[in-house]
Parts: structure tokens; C-alpha cells; sequence
């Protein structure tokens, strides 16, 4: 909550869309977050895969923005997007891996796919920011992070996913083939 509330005013005072700031605060405030997602233990593979089922419904709701106009399509699955894929198939890994019916190696695979889907939608969505328009200006910049109720897509659904995944890699590469 109170992370939540530091970006959100950072957002509603300005101090996030000031992308001509070098460095720009929002990127700034990225660094901070990948710094300083915490791991924990315990919890079954099938929970840790299962967790990252929030990433289907994040990504419909991300198509739906941009079919508003408020964020840009090259952040989406019909764009360059493919993140839901991550989503969608954490509900079917963690159903086989609960089940009993799937193991270390179709976890580590998923993993490894679920991280490089993550990594290209953050290089894209910072290519996207006013810094490099990578994909052009007006419709295509990604500036709608920086205001309030965004800010939590960088700050909190992006520290998630990937605090989710290097929680799961640190107990695949851990852990003894039986766990």
C-alpha cells in the first residue's frame, strides 16, 4: 500500500510524466523496483506457476485500453505484445503440476518462456517511451504509465511477474530434482 500510494502521488504531482528529465523519474523508479523485489520459500511449484494467471486477465485489460486509445498497440498481444501467452498457460502448467502430472522440467521450460515474454514487453515498453519512440510518436508512446491509476502497471504488475519468476528460477536451480 504505501509503495501504491508513492507512485500513485509521484504520478497525480507530475513528477512521473517529466519524461524530458534525465534520467527520466519513471525510469529511475523502474531501476528501484527491480532492485527490490524480495523472495520467499515454501510454497508448491504448482502455486508459484499458478500465481502468474494474473497476467491473462492484465493483458485483456491492456487490449482493451489500447482499442481506447490509452495505451499503445505495440504493447498488446495483437501488437508486439505475446505476454498472454504466460498468463493463459500458467493456469494449464499449474493445473498438471498439482496434479501431479507435470514436473521440474515443464516448469523450468515455462519459466524460461514466461521471462523472456516479460523481458520483451518491458524493452518494449521502454522503447516505447518518449526517451527512444522506438515505434513512432503520438498514438505509439508509451507516456499513459506516468498518471495515476497506470502507475501500477510498471510498478507493481511488472515488479510482480518478475519477483514471481526469479522466486521460481532461485527454487529450480536450487532445489533436487524431486522437489
Amino acid at each position: 500500500m504505501v509503495w501504491q500510494t508513492a507512485t500513485v502521488g509521484l504520478a497525480l504531482s507530475g513528477a512521473l510524466a517529466r519524461f524530458d528529465a534525465r534520467p527520466p523519474l519513471l525510469m529511475v523508479l523502474l531501476l528501484g523496483v527491480a532492485g527490490g523485489a524480495t523472495l520467499q520459500r515454501g510454497l508448491p511449484l504448482a502455486a508459484l506457476v499458478g500465481f502468474q494467471a494474473f497476467r491473462l486477465p492484465l493483458e485483456l485489460i491492456m487490449h482493451g485500453a489500447a482499442a481506447e486509445g490509452v495505451m499503445p498497440p505495440q504493447m498488446t498481444f495483437t501488437g508486439w505484445n505475446f505476454d498472454i501467452v504466460t498468463g493463459a498457460s500458467a493456469v494449464v502448467v499449474a493445473g498438471l503440476m498439482a496434479g501431479g502430472l507435470g514436473g521440474r522440467s515443464l516448469v523450468f521450460a515455462w519459466n524460461a518462456m514466461g521471462s523472456a515474454l516479460l523481458l520483451s514487453i518491458v524493452v518494449i515498453a521502454v522503447a516505447s517511451t518518449p526517451l527512444f519512440a522506438a515505434f513512432g510518436e503520438g498514438p505509439a508512446l508509451n507516456t499513459f504509465v506516468a498518471y495515476a491509476p497506470f502507475t501500477t502497471l510498471p510498478t507493481v504488475m511488472v515488479l510482480l511477474a518478475a519477483a514471481g519468476h526469479l522466486l521460481l528460477w532461485r527454487r529450480l536451480l536450487a532445489a533436487p530434482s524431486g522437489a
